[in-house]
């Protein structure tokens, strides 16, 4: 009999052909749910109603360094990105550098967010910023009213505050209350082109390629997260579900490489695509545990560094054990 499993992530192209069947999860009945990335970490992490699902790393990776965690992972990366290209500033208030952020008040919608502890991280190790240095302010960025996904109290050194439920961060970058702005999604006053906000690094993509030839970090966001009592009872189950998300990404990726006829409606997709396979290899969105672990050494220690762990995490307190190591034929 196979096992039931109700799984929640995102239709990249990377998954597709899980929704589209033709791949299975071996031993599983899957149901698949295709669900925004914010409504899925929001019902796993308040009602963990999914058997697998989709995870913010950060939010994973508190939650497990405390026991509190109802999932066990498995190294499948759905969602990795450079992130120079979402801090914003205000362009009036004589912030050329990153530098140049020491001691100012930046917002940002919750200080857990994966993609801010990799801005914070890239601040400090390349520019000499830490996040002591910043005054945070957490709250909604064009809706008010956010709030953590997962409770923490800031340790001695990291200042965060939040605004008032009332209004939003873009209000405050746009008045200059937050003299900058960090997160995944861009802020509507950037959107609207509203004028003094522009982003830290308009050259991001240069930024970011030059990041990663100095560091070799393709930064991680989101993992995939198995209910850890399905695991105790099914040993086998981390296994089958990695090698299925695994076999969808080689899908995936081998779609890109056609030139007959786009699949993606980018005119120079082949040029980037080639360009990518240069610069990072041909396994460069890899998922596992080898061939990460500077990437994941680096995650681990930024987050702990900036008061979100209760302990230096590693990748066998992180994922499941069958699913260290990868079998060879």
């Amino acid at each position: 009999m196979k096992v039931p499993l109700t799984v929640a992530c995102w239709d990249y192209d990377r998954t597709r052909a899980l929704f589209d069947g033709r791949v299975a999860i071996e031993g599983c009945d899957a149901n698949l749910l295709n669900l925004p990335v914010e409504e899925t970490f929001f019902r796993a992490l308040n009602g963990a109603e999914f058997d697998v699902t989709e995870l913010s790393f950060s939010s994973y990776t508190m939650l497990r360094s405390r026991g509190a965690c109802p999932y066990v992972a498995i190294p499948v990366f759905l969602s990795r990105s450079f992130r120079h290209s979402g801090i914003y500033v205000r362009t009036d208030l004589g912030i050329e550098r990153p530098e140049d952020l020491a001691g100012r008040p930046v917002g940002t919608p919750e200080y857990q967010l994966t993609a801010g502890v990799w801005q914070r991280g890239l601040l400090q190790d390349q520019y000499g910023v830490p996040a002591e240095a910043i005054e945070w302010w957490t709250g909604g960025v064009d809706d008010p009213g956010r709030h953590e996904k997962v409770p923490f109290t800031a340790p001695a050194g990291i200042h965060v505050k939040r605004i008032p439920d009332t209004q939003t961060l873009t209000e405050w970058l746009r008045d200059g209350r937050i003299h900058a702005f960090i997160a995944p999604r861009e802020p509507k006053c950037f959107v609207n082109r509203e004028p003094n906000i522009g982003r830290l690094f308009p050259n991001f993509a240069a930024v970011e390629r030059d990041y990663y030839a100095d560091t070799g970090i393709f930064p991680i966001m989101h993992v995939i997260g198995i209910r850890e009592s399905l695991v105790e009872q099914y040993p086998w189950l981390p296994s089958s579900v990695y090698k299925a998300f695994a076999q969808a990404k080689q899908i995936a990726q081998g779609e890109l490489r056609q030139q007959a006829a786009l699949k993606v409606m980018l005119p120079w997709l082949v040029s980037e695509y080639e360009e990518t396979v240069a610069r990072m290899g041909e396994n460069w969105w890899s998922y596992g545990v080898a061939g990460n672990e500077g990437t994941l050494d680096a995650f681990t220690r930024y987050h702990h560094e900036q008061g979100l762990s209760a302990r230096r995490m590693t990748p066998a307190d992180l994922f499941a054990a069958t699913t260290l190591d990868s079998v060879k034929i």
